[in-house]
């Protein structure tokens, strides 16, 4: 099972628009100004779902480069563009101007590092945070520049918490869940004491992947040595999860039709939330009104999901490309893409913008999703590594978990066939 925003979690549309830029050398929102033009040429930006770079970005774009049209081409969900991206890295030919790359990837694409053009430069260093920037790094270069992050809450139902008893209120729910994940479950006991009727999370998968993104070296040493199979702290990390999920998870296997269902029918009373997960919840729940998020998160903090942006060395215009990369990068642009599609800035600069601080969401009943996430970015402290197995090996876990939560396994069988699967990856 995979478990990536950019595949699932929010529809696009396939497609290609194009823009005419124009431009004379000047740059705004802080990127470099694109490499001079004296020919009229044309630039692609190959992206997937909703980056949030809309008509109106793109046309702001159009008034700095008069010489430059851009056409954005929309892959209708990121394994279109991940099977796209490798193959035509392998053909040689073929691929965009630029390439937007799921951080997912990055471990598998930077075994190409060479493929691709250095795009460090002094205006954008010390952009991001350091776990950010070394996302995008491979062979000493600096091959993405980082577009979003996904920071994590606690989503959760009020109404639900009024059930059970429990605080309501996001800055006492905040309290009541600050601590590890031993405080995390045992809010949960609470709660599935009260018999709402209801689960406390929604699935087992979910759950471990906030487990998996705190550590370091998880399932692979920094050099790639695959350890998950003899890491206690995964084992320990399985089984915990699958202790707490016997009671307290609705065994729905996120992604899949019956958690939409679920979250829409109040079947959970909490999840992970990344930045990200906002627009899912809305987009599967439009008709609740109890949703609200708590400033908090087990552990301390969590990084799931973003992307980057890098610049194929195949093309034919790599020096206006890496130009456009670091304009529609900068926190400008960020906090544009933020306001279109939700994407959260990887900007630090972005995080003093008041129409970043001073953002709210309705749907949340008016939660400052702004100040919140930006709380939450503050808190992650720790980079997973993730080497070339890392999505093999996520793959063989959350199996595993899915494989207890439907009852096909128990969790020792399952997790002697988790580390099988792990061996036999090689």
């Amino acid at each position: 099972m995979k478990l990536s925003r950019r595949t699932t979690a929010v529809a696009a549309i396939a497609g290609a628009a194009a823009f005419a830029l124009i431009a004379t050398g000047c740059s705004a929102g802080g990127g470099t100004s694109a490499a001079e033009t004296t020919k009229p040429i044309t630039l692609t930006l190959a992206t997937f779902n909703n980056f949030g770079y809309d008509d109106a970005l793109l046309a702001e774009y159009h008034k700095l480069h008069p010489n430059i049209t851009v056409v954005q081409n929309k892959a209708a969900t990121s394994d279109a563009a991940q099977t796209n991206l490798f193959t035509k890295l392998a053909a040689g030919s073929g691929l965009g101007d630029v390439e937007a790359v799921d951080g997912d990837w990055m471990p598998k694409v930077r075994k190409y590092g060479n493929k691709f053009v250095d795009l460090a430069s002094a205006d954008n260093k010390g952009r991001y945070s350091s776990w950010k920037t070394a996302g995008g790094t491979a062979d000493g270069k600096q091959i993405g520049l980082g577009t979003d992050i996904g920071p994590e809450a606690i989503c959760y139902r009020s109404d639900l918490f009024a059930k059970a008893g429990l605080p309501t209120d996001p800055d006492a729910v905040s309290k009541l869940l600050t601590g590890d994940w031993k405080t995390y479950y045992a809010a949960g006991k609470t709660f599935a004491d009260a018999k709402t009727g209801a689960a406390w999370f929604d699935s087992a998968g979910a759950t471990f992947q906030g487990l998996a993104n705190q550590y370091k070296n998880f399932f692979e040493k920094s050099d790639g040595t695959v350890v998950a199979a003899t890491n206690p702290d995964v084992k320990a990390a399985f089984e915990s999860v699958l202790k707490a999920s016997s009671t307290q998870s609705s065994h729905l296997t996120q992604w899949s039709n019956d958690w939409s269902a679920g979250m829409a029918n109040g079947a959970y009373a909490t999840m992970l939330c990344p930045a990200w997960m906002l627009g899912v919840i809305q987009g599967d729940t439009p008709k609740a009104t109890d949703w609200k998020i708590a400033n908090v998160f087990p552990n301390g903090g969590g990084n799931w999901g973003g992307s980057f942006l890098l610049v194929p060395t195949q093309g034919k215009h790599t020096a206006e490309a890496k130009a456009l990369v670091d304009w529609i990068t900068a926190p400008a642009q960020q906090i544009k893409a933020f306001k279109v599609a939700g994407t959260f800035p990887s900007q630090v600069a972005a995080y003093t913008d008041p129409t970043l601080t001073g953002a709210t969401n309705a749907f949340f009943n008016n939660a400052a999703i702004g100040k919140i996430y930006i709380d939450r970015a503050n808190a992650v402290k720790v980079t997973p590594f993730k080497g070339t197995q890392y999505g093999s090996i996520m793959t063989a876990v959350q199996n595993g978990l899915t494989r207890v939560e439907t009852g096909t396994q128990s969790v020792s069988d399952s997790w002697t066939q988790v580390v099988s699967d792990i061996k036999a990856l090689g």
